[in-house]
């Protein structure tokens, strides 16, 4: 796996200053007329009718005159000093961001080369240290794709133990090892989606690619999805159990679009829909459980349109809330097979 950090639309193109002359004209141009607003006011607010003209220059106003010459320099000295104090600040914060992504993009590199190691222990040591350059990163964009790298690992080719070839235990030994690191991506990422937004680790509102993965046990259970996106499109759930339990949609889009749901079981379980959308449209369940037991249906989208119920069970009997579009039949056709739903949402009779 080679890494090649993705160009974003959003990504810093370097400091960009006024130049210094354009920026001390302007800085004059302002104090100068902040100045004489607060002169006129307070010669307004005083109720000064005119200035009384004296024919010889006294000692004393000469010497006033003198102090407001030094007053003057010196505060515009000040000001030349503020503004090239500010530009030297963003200059170092600019050169410390760019160390920062420098050395993050070093330490990117070892730990995507990590990823495509023989070893299993050298794997799960280049999953940790990606998701601990996650944490590090200085930028949004440079977390995000340390995210999209580990969900891109998810995507890699992979061969469920159903489908393993029978007696073959080489075949089983590099399932076993592949699946361990599989599940500690899966558990990463759970653990940065229980944190609360604000903690400076929390992965909530970044998105997440499952598009096709298969999925032999893991759980999110726990996870807040609160923004960005996820996606489970095609993914497939061929055995074992995956876990949502507890998990909660309170923003964002999460889409199970076109996933399978083949074998093992899949736990929704006291999970809570409060807001956001969650599209299980075209979703495929031909065998396993898939359960939302005591799962809450308050606020948000929750989609089932035109999917197939063709095998397994699909239990919605402990849910609370309203129905998910999609899900209950109308004009009193039967419910499918292996669907159980709660009495108020029975459909009508014709």
């Amino acid at each position: 796996m080679t890494s090649n950090l993705p160009r974003r639309r959003g990504e810093r193109r370097g400091l960009r200053l006024w130049p210094v002359g354009a920026v001390l004209a302007l800085s004059f141009t302002i104090a100068i007329t902040v100045a004489a607003l607060v002169f006129f006011a307070g010669w307004d607010l005083l109720g000064a009718q005119g200035l009384r003209t004296e024919t010889r220059l006294a000692s004393s106003t000469l010497f006033d005159l003198v102090k407001l010459s030094f007053g003057v320099v010196a505060g515009a000295g000040a000001l030349v000093a503020l503004v090239v104090a500010y530009r030297r600040q963003r200059v170092d914060e600019d050169a410390a961001l760019r160390d920062a992504t420098r050395l993050h993009t070093e330490r990117f590199t070892t730990a995507v080369s990590q990823l495509g190691a023989e070893s299993a222990a050298v794997r799960l040591g280049g999953v940790y240290a990606l998701a601990g350059l996650a944490d590090d990163a200085p930028t949004r964009d440079l977390r995000q794709t340390c995210i999209d790298v580990l969900c891109a690992y998810l995507r890699l080719p992979y061969t469920a133990e159903p489908d393993l070839p029978p007696g073959d235990a080489d075949a089983r030994h590099l399932y076993l090892f592949l699946r361990e690191v599989r599940h500690t991506v899966i558990r990463l990422i759970r653990d940065h989606l229980r944190l609360p937004l604000e903690h400076p680790s929390s992965w909530q509102g970044h998105d997440l690619d499952f598009t096709g993965v298969v999925f032999d046990g893991g759980s999110f259970g726990g996870a807040v999805f609160s923004g960005g996106t996820v996606r489970f499109g095609r993914a497939v759930f061929p055995s074992r159990t995956v876990t949502f339990d507890g998990a909660v949609l309170s923003g964002g889009t999460v889409r199970f679009d076109l996933a399978v749901f083949s074998g093992g079981t899949v736990c929704f379980d006291d999970a809570k829909f409060s807001g956001g959308t969650a599209k299980f449209d075209r979703a495929v369940f031909s065998g396993g459980t898939v359960s939302f037991d005591r799962a809450v249906f308050s606020g948000g989208t929750v989609s089932f349109e035109h999917s197939v119920f063709s095998g397994g069970t699909v239990d919605f009997s402990a849910a609370r809330g309203g129905p998910p579009s999609g899900l209950v039949p109308s004009n009193g056709q039967p419910l499918p097979a292996g669907l159980r739903i709660p009495t108020p949402w029975n459909p009508p009779t014709a």
